[in-house]
């Protein structure tokens, strides 16, 4: 049943969204989720799904409300994604939610994962609780939350996410010889706590070359990203940095077919993941195999095109630098191109430093 919430139960979701964000980085592939108990209009327990293997955000709620000496029997719960109904890492959260005697339960939203998918709403009708979905923003906001977990449930591929750094005549690179930051350290630092976020983090054999990235996430506490190289004839050299700093995260080598086998065996004695793909999208469908649920596209433009033409970005977040590079290298003229045509179903737009950081997104799971 859906429900047309009033204001203080809309604060209620917010807050538990809220709650939910504060796992962000750390429990993927699983969603972010957060709950709140409420009784008389004041919360009596709050909890979020803070690690992988960790609590879920209910039984951290219901834990709070022992905690706090509170007896939740016949409170509401808030929560931003339906109680689960099966054994994973941890209990199923029906079994808690009915245990503890909760009156109600109202959902932000649904989970579309097969082993979930209405089963836990529907034992906690049969188990005599009111369950009610909510409707508009918060609802909104839950799904958007979790884009990642959504799109992995129903497609078995990851959330792209492509960004890009251009001057205001639209150059992705600057000249040799010259700083190669187009972005400020405002922005830069910001991509450092995006990569944390994410599951992976890719870009293309020509950025590995050129800049000999490492790719990690300088963020303190960071669970590190796997690094995932578009490198069809596996030219990565086995003294880049990447491989290099295998004790930090796993290097995953995405070839084409026919890649000479010698190189591919140098890759493997280096330690590095080799993925074959035909295409991009086999790719993903690899990584998703993986519990790769999100992946943060960085570079280069050869590799955006690819993922352009192949209709695999799913949002996109573009600085845009205060400055004017003229025409350093012909190949830089523009941050993409390919078939592909996309338009943003919604954006945003804010400054970061001296940058103005637009975010769109182009399709909504």
């Amino acid at each position: 049943m859906d429900a047309e919430l009033k204001a203080t139960e809309q604060a209620h979701l917010r807050r538990a969204l809220e709650l939910a964000d504060r796992g962000r980085g750390r429990v993927s592939p699983n969603p972010l989720v957060g709950a709140v108990i409420v009784r008389d209009e004041q919360a009596i327990g709050e909890g979020f799904h803070a690690e992988l293997g960790g609590l879920h955000a209910e039984r951290a709620a219901l834990a709070d409300c022992r905690e706090r000496g509170e007896d939740p029997a016949g409170a509401t719960m808030y929560v931003t994604l339906e109680p689960c109904a099966h054994q994973g890492r941890q209990p199923p959260c029906v079994e808690a939610i009915l245990e503890a005697g909760i009156g109600r339960v109202v959902i932000a939203s649904e989970d579309p994962s097969e082993k979930a998918a209405g089963r836990g709403p529907g034992i906690l009708r049969d188990g005599g609780v009111e369950v009610a979905f909510a409707t508009g923003a918060e609802a909104t906001a839950a799904r958007r939350l979790n884009q990642p977990f959504r799109k992995h449930a129903r497609t078995g591929l990851p959330l792209v996410i492509l960004k890009m750094a251009m001057s205001l005549d639209g150059r992705t690179a600057t000249a040799p010889g010259d700083s190669p930051w187009i972005s400020g350290p405002e922005s830069r630092e910001l991509v450092h706590r995006w990569r944390a976020e994410h599951d992976a983090i890719a870009v293309g054999i020509g950025t590995a070359l050129a800049d000999d990235p490492l790719l990690t996430a300088r963020v303190e506490d960071a669970r590190q990203p796997k690094r995932v190289i578009f490198d069809s004839q596996a030219r990565l050299p086995l003294d880049s940095r990447l491989l290099q700093s295998l004790d930090e995260s796993p290097v995953l080598v995405v070839t084409a077919p026919d890649a000479p086998n010698d190189r591919i065996s140098s890759l493997k004695e280096a330690d590095a993941e080799i993925i074959p793909a035909p295409d991009i999208e086999s790719a993903l469908r690899e990584l998703g195999r993986r519990e790769v649920t999100s992946l943060f596209l960085e570079g280069g433009r050869t590799l955006a095109s690819s993922f352009l033409s192949a209709d695999q970005v799913d949002q996109s977040r573009t600085f845009i630098a205060p400055m004017l590079l003229g025409n350093p290298n012909p190949a830089s003229r523009a941050a993409v191109t390919g078939p592909a045509r996309l338009n943003a179903l919604s954006h945003e737009v804010e400054p970061i430093g001296d940058d103005l950081l637009i975010q769109a997104r182009y399709k909504e799971w």
